[in-house]
């Protein structure tokens, strides 16, 4: 009886971890995008309307990350989205910041 306990318990933990994992590594990501975002508007290097698109585009990859992990789990194709999501948000953050507008 201890065995099947034992059992069904690690298989919960294993299977727990690896979503954690993702969404930790997601939020990381997106923390760090925030910083940079954050980081552009205090140098005055994001105009206002930059900033709204990339607010806008940062509230749309979070809305992907809620639907992909509201049944408990984050499957490979839905993981590879916000992968892809995250990393035109991260050359947009870099293309904006980059563009010699500035704010005075």
């Amino acid at each position: 009886m201890k065995h099947v306990i034992l059992g069904a318990l690690a298989l919960v933990i294993a299977s727990a971890v690896p979503s954690l994992a993702q969404t930790y590594r997601t939020e990381a990501r997106e923390y760090r995008q925030e910083h940079r975002i954050l980081r552009g508007a205090v140098r005055g290097d994001l105009t206002r309307q930059e900033m709204r698109q990339i607010e806008r585009q940062q509230r749309r990859i979070d809305r992907s990350q809620w639907r992909a992990a509201r049944d408990g789990y984050i499957t490979p194709r839905e993981r590879r989205r916000i992968e892809r999501q995250q990393d035109r948000a991260s050359r947009n953050i870099a293309r904006k910041v980059r563009n010699g507008r500035y704010v005075y």
